[in-house]
């Protein structure tokens, strides 16, 4: 588990210690866990240090990468230039040999500057240059994935696209999950056929696939046997009841709705069990791939060209109309169609191949 730094630990003996300004996205926090991994192949006896959302932390604690995590006090999209140099300030102490920052805001290379970190590394934007010791102008159409420009940061020279980038993979905690399964009185058997679907995306309705699909593709395979588990967060509970609605009283029964009813460390555990996953582009899509579970992404607003899912069985299901990626979080022509257009079939057919190796 990934303790929390508090402002009296104590520096470590390793030769260099890095501190990373991490994403508030978690899908985007899982994905930045092959910059960790680069880090620690160049760095062997570093000591990373990940400042980051409050929400991202149990993300952190399931990456052996990551010594210590840092809350960031400040809100989402808050410029909070007071708290950021007190932070900055309070860090001195940790006496950072480096520091890396992932996203491309002004604000975000603030706390660096002002801890006095001798080397602040990170993609040029927002005029933050006087911020930064390194700065590196991003090439989109030789970087076109997020983990190749995070990857990239660990090189200090981007030139080119790194290669052979390690795959997020995350941890579990076995008994974290026995204490799961009790409190939900589950008791899935090793043999059992479980389908997760994530039907949330905090994105926004531009990336959720419609409730109706995803009932008509839980429902046949209820009928061969699977027993379906609805992974999401409180904000995801109408969805879910959407989707329940869809099915008869049967095949309820052969789901369970775990929408807010567990945390994200809980959540994580539980989708190590399941046999298939079918998801919207969002967080959970991520960590089930970081689980290496075969996933069935759904992409509507956004593109798998930028963050597809880095699992080792994957199939990435889109539509081909004009106006997709639009990359809104709504539909700017309010017919959503490049998620209608996505019929069942193709989730069908998605799980029938990744599941006949199984």
């Amino acid at each position: 588990m990934t303790p929390t730094l508090t402002m009296d630990a104590k520096k470590t003996e390793n030769p260099e210690e890095i501190l990373v300004i991490g994403p508030s996205w978690v899908g985007d926090m899982v994905m930045a866990q092959v910059l960790f991994k680069r880090l620690k192949i160049k760095n062997p006896g570093c000591s990373i240090t990940v400042l980051a959302p409050d929400w991202t932390r149990p993300i952190l604690d399931r990456m052996p990468e990551v010594e210590f995590s840092i809350p960031d006090p400040t809100g989402h999209g808050e410029l909070a230039l007071e708290a950021r140099r007190s932070l900055g300030i309070s860090l001195r102490r940790r006496q950072f040999t480096m520091a890396i920052i992932l996203p491309n805001s002004f604000k975000s290379a603030l706390i660096p500057y002002h801890a006095k970190i001798p080397r602040r590394i990170a993609w040029r934007g927002e005029f933050r240059g006087m911020l930064l010791t390194d700065s590196y102008v991003l090439n989109r159409e030789k970087f076109p994935l997020m983990v190749q420009r995070f990857a990239a940061l660990a090189e200090f020279k981007q030139d080119k696209p790194p290669q052979n980038i390690a795959q997020p993979r995350l941890n579990i905690d076995p008994n974290n999950l026995t204490c799961t399964l009790q409190k939900l009185e589950l008791d899935p058997k090793s043999e059992e056929k479980i389908l997760a679907i994530c039907p949330g995306a905090e994105f926004g309705v531009s990336k959720q696939w419609p409730a109706e699909h995803f009932a008509s593709s839980c429902r046949p395979l209820i009928a061969d046997g699977w027993k379906v588990w609805i992974f999401g967060s409180a904000n995801d509970e109408t969805i879910a009841g959407e989707i329940l609605g869809e099915l008869n009283d049967t095949e309820q029964q052969s789901c369970v709705n775990l929408c807010g009813k567990t945390s994200l460390e809980e959540a994580i555990d539980l989708l190590s069990l399941v046999k298939v996953v079918i998801s919207n582009d969002s967080g959970l899509m991520h960590i089930s791939a970081a689980l290496d579970k075969p996933v069935i992404a759904l992409y509507g607003s956004t593109s798998p060209e930028f963050t597809p899912p880095m699992a080792s069985k994957v199939r990435l299901l889109a539509t081909d109309i004009e106006c997709r990626p639009c990359f809104k979080r709504n539909c700017p022509y309010g017919h959503q169609k490049c998620m209608q257009d996505l019929k069942p079939e193709l989730a069908l057919n998605a799980v029938a191949d990744l599941t006949a190796e199984l």
